[in-house]
């Protein structure tokens, strides 16, 4: 059967203001008297909603391939800056040493936990559905239903009124907007990382590339500002997906035209964004000597719970531990001091540790040496290369 053309579709839709309707006409018009078996016993949701399912499963299965590509770089660059120590910030204040690699490491495994949702949506939306106008099935033969979903791989809905229900499309929609927010953490951690002050990383920058038409010394962090725009357009289509779920009684079309704005925008924006991503994460310089001059910035003050806990540790109650640390720290902090040396002005007349046993608390290694166990893992989470 050849099928009829948009344009002949076009000029039937003219007349009857239904799409559905202009293409059952078209298609039937060349067949002649078998023609009027055409989309016999069935509505225009039993063609709309199995052709959407097809459509969202395709679109799933180009998103996941784009996810493995993702998640197999971030895993690589985890793996490789496992021992690269850089400071960990909580409210962007300095707070304990940790290493790029667990960083990363915190992307991937979020990563894999939005390839499962991913997963889980696209066995979500693929159901079909013939059976009529309110899913009744009064004019069609439940097996003709169970023969078409067949024929396409899905599964017959469980029951349906005019339309598939749709909290599975919202569920979808859901997924789409969780990954997004994943890689707009990782945009932003990015766009953090790569500002002056701090510069622990930097976007590839391509030769010729130019940051900025004025200042020429400019680097811009544009790939990551851009993943973390468009996160706001994909999460955007949530509140909408949530929405066209409660339609009136078997079915309104309120839903129609939402969803033919909100799930091609929504999937094509979210295969750019990991694509985008993935060049950013490829592509990334890292600088560990950056990372330790930013480390060493702050006179070692990120010792603070290291002593607190040995002072404690030693017999010391905590609120008289945690005010002799303060006082040392804030002197570091606001006097551009050693914190060392501050903390053992403090701590040495309560005759609670010797010198050497305070000494040796400021190492870096007690930090970090306990994330074998997070690599471990990381080292055994599957990806496709």
């Amino acid at each position: 059967m050849t099928p009829p053309s948009p344009e002949r579709v076009a000029d039937i839709e003219r007349n009857t203001q239904h799409d559905v309707a202009a293409f059952v006409q078209a298609l039937a018009e060349p067949i002649g008297t078998a023609g009027r078996w055409i989309h016999f016993g069935l509505t225009s949701s039993d063609l709309l909603d199995t052709a959407l399912a097809l459509q969202l499963r395709a679109a799933s299965e180009l998103l996941l391939a784009r996810m493995e590509r993702l998640l197999a770089i971030v895993r690589r660059r985890a793996l490789e800056h496992r021992d690269t120590i850089c400071m960990g910030r909580t409210h962007g204040v300095h707070a304990e040493p940790t290493t790029f690699g667990h960083k990363l490491a915190l992307w991937a495994f979020e990563l894999d936990r939005d390839r499962d949702r991913l997963r889980r949506a696209r066995e979500a939306v693929s159901i079909g559905k013939v059976s009529g106008v309110v899913g009744t099935y009064s004019q069609v033969d439940p097996r003709v239903e169970e023969y078409v979903c067949g024929e396409l791989g899905l599964r017959p809905a469980e029951a349906a009124s005019q339309v598939i229900q749709r909290d599975v499309h919202a569920e979808f929609v859901w997924a789409l907007a969780a990954t997004a927010a994943t890689l707009e953490k990782i945009g932003t951690e990015v766009r953090h990382l790569a500002r002056t002050e701090v510069r622990e990383v930097q976007e590839p920058f391509a030769e010729g590339q130019k940051g900025s038409s004025a200042m020429p010394h400019k680097r811009n962090p544009v790939l990551s500002e851009r993943i973390c725009g468009l996160a706001r357009v994909v999460r955007a289509a949530l509140t909408p997906a949530l929405e066209d779920v409660a339609l009136w009684h078997e079915r309104d079309i309120s839903h129609s035209s939402v969803e033919r704005v909100i799930l091609p925008d929504a999937t094509m924006a979210l295969d750019y964004m990991l694509d985008l991503a993935h060049t950013v994460v490829e592509g990334m310089q890292i600088f560990p000597e950056r990372m330790r001059a930013n480390l060493d910035s702050t006179g070692g003050v990120f010792f603070s719970q290291r002593v607190l806990l040995a002072l404690v540790d030693a017999g010391l109650s905590r609120e008289d531990a945690y005010r002799i640390v303060q006082r040392a720290a804030s002197r570091s902090w606001e006097e551009a001091l050693h914190f060392r040396e501050e903390a053992w002005a403090e701590a040495e007349p309560t005759g609670a540790m010797s010198k050497d046993e305070f000494w040796s608390l400021f190492r870096l290694e007690p930090f970090v040496e306990h994330l074998d166990g997070v690599f471990a893992r990381l080292e055994k989470l599957e990806v496709e290369e």
